[in-house]
């Protein structure tokens, strides 16, 4: 707490997780009784209620959901959305289940999670993570209504990143990755900052991606399609490939899907068993991944300008300085990674209004824009351009609304990081400033209640 002097005791009041809750439960399964280990950790409830994903993966543990908890609530606040920090996991691979039985395991790790008002409205909001999605989703939201929870008619705001059917919201499997598009185009806007090498323009930036799931997936597709980046590499488990006039990405997802992993894609050069895509010669590298993949050990190799932690944690502490010093930006998992919690955010708001966004003020915003259209095709005695005139009249779907949302939520944020540097130069790079900022949030509300 160098940079932000504190009360005596705070500073290790906002360190340790509220509260680490370890669930054990069984489920019979295909003839016999299996057992089951999972976690909910309560970082800080300074607000509530507080927010975090569950992830489904067979190497979870109790520390790596308490420093993600942690992780959630300097998130939050950085970005400044009324949520606390929480996490969840179970310890399960997904994969070795069917549909049925993984629903069955959900729903009993939902039971565990309502007994202990570990999952609710008003108080701990899950959402998907890792291995989780929008089915898991639907189905703790249905479990957490059968148990008969008081609130009813809030229930479907007990978590967030539900299929829009059933309460969800228009862009939320997207969001992450969306988000990390906004967080580039922030730092390109950025007219104290030099760019990716002088340049302030993505058409023709090349871009390493590793991790082609739900995040990596959608910030390769939004960044070579809308802003014409050429996603040279992109690396899964089983290797990277690699092909510097751009890959595909909707072909390789299509492949992906048919196939189950990237080997064998004929748009590029596969490279088997091999983490060195990470060292692939690109503007942009985003790590979308798993934690801790850059290290010390490859840290010096890295030849990327701007690294864009679309995961939590992808850059180990010690390899930080490494990259640091060769002059390479990084904007941090706080920043980057926020899409998410943003639009569960604007979701968990629809839940609790019972209204659908732009609802009251879609109606409104066509007729001023048409009356905008007329006069100025009187003043200029020259008609509206037809090819965006439709676009211009139309009021705005529940989409084009979240990704407003999520837009202008990351410029404040982008900003207030920004103004932290100009104004304390010693705070150094992003990371540190993200830090300050969130931290000191989350001091005030604390010492607010008498902390």
């Amino acid at each position: 707490m160098t940079h932000l002097p504190l009360p005596e005791g705070l500073a290790e009041r906002i360190r340790a997780c509220n509260s680490t809750y370890t669930v054990r439960f069984g489920v019979r399964l295909r003839g016999r009784m299996y057992s089951f280990t999972g976690w909910r950790s309560i970082h800080s409830d300074h607000t509530e209620p507080v927010k975090g994903g569950i992830r489904y993966d067979p190497e979870a543990s109790a520390e790596e959901v308490e420093a993600l908890a942690a992780l959630m609530s300097l998130k939050c606040a950085l970005v400044d959305v009324p949520f606390g920090g929480s996490k969840g996991a179970l310890r399960i691979d997904p994969r070795e289940w069917e549909v049925h039985e993984l629903e069955r395991i959900t729903r009993r790790f939902t039971q565990e999670l309502a007994s202990r008002n570990l999952i609710s409205p008003g108080r701990n909001v899950p959402a998907p993570d890792m291995g989780t999605g929008e089915r898991e989703m639907a189905w703790m939201a249905d479990e957490y209504k059968r148990t008969g929870h008081s609130d009813i008619i809030n229930a479907a705001a007990c978590v967030t990143g539900k299929p829009l059917a059933r309460g969800g919201i228009a862009g939320r499997t997207e969001a992450t990755g969306r988000g990390v598009q906004y967080a580039i185009h922030c730092y390109l806007r950025d007219t104290s900052r030099d760019g990716v090498g002088g340049r302030r323009d993505l058409a023709g930036m090349s871009v390493a991606v590793q991790g082609f799931g739900n995040v990596g997936y959608h910030a390769a597709k939004f960044l070579s399609e809308e802003d014409r980046a050429h996603v040279v590499c992109v690396m899964e488990r089983d290797g990277y490939l690699y092909n510097p006039d751009g890959i595909d990405v909707e072909a390789l997802k299509r492949h992906q899907l048919a196939t189950g992993g990237i080997l064998g894609f004929p748009g590029a050069e596969f490279h088997p068993n091999s983490a060195r895509g990470l060292e692939a010669d690109c503007d942009i590298l985003i790590p979308a991944a798993m934690e801790g993949a850059i290290t010390r050990h490859n840290a010096e190799r890295i030849r990327a300008k701007l690294i864009v932690e679309a995961a939590n944690g992808p850059i180990a502490f010690d390899a930080e300085p490494l990259l640091t010093a060769r002059g390479i930006v990084i904007l941090p998992d706080l920043f980057a990674n926020a899409g998410g919690v943003i639009v569960s955010y604007f979701e968990w708001v629809k839940n609790l209004s019972h209204i659908s966004f732009g609802l009251m003020e879609r109606r409104r915003r066509e007729r001023r824009n048409g009356q905008l259209a007329g006069a100025l095709e009187t003043m200029t005695g020259q008609a509206f351009p037809a090819e965006i005139r439709d676009e211009f009249l139309e009021g705005g779907d529940e989409i084009d609304l979240v990704r407003s949302g999520l837009d202008d939520v990351m410029r404040s944020a982008y900003a207030r990081m920004a103004a932290a540097l100009r104004d304390r130069p010693e705070l150094v790079d992003f990371r540190t400033a993200a830090y300050h900022i969130a931290l000191n949030r989350i001091a005030d509300a604390y010492k607010a209640i008498g902390i």
